[in-house]
């Protein structure tokens, strides 16, 4: 079943289509935003605000978002671990 996960500002992301979340500032991420930008492949849902995280899904599309990867990681395990019953 399909989850979906909010990235912040009301956009959500199909869980099940994540690869990754990674931090926009290493020299790596930048190039592979420059060229998803160029290819067209990225969507920018941080709402005018700073990238704090790059999401990579499994169809190559790059998504920005303002929050934290650390806040995007752990919403995504607390929904894995309710879905599990392993929360308390």
């Amino acid at each position: 079943m399909s989850r979906l996960l909010n990235i912040g500002f009301g956009n959500v992301v199909n869980t099940d289509k994540i690869v990754c979340i990674i931090s926009p500032d290493s020299a790596p991420a930048k190039r592979l935003v420059q060229n998803g930008k160029n290819d067209g492949s990225v969507i920018d849902a941080s709402s005018g605000r700073r990238t704090k995280s790059v999401i990579i899904t499994d169809t190559g599309v790059i998504i920005l978002s303002a929050l934290a990867t650390d806040t995007l990681a752990g919403r995504f395990n607390d929904d894995v671990m309710e879905n599990r019953g392993d929360k308390l």
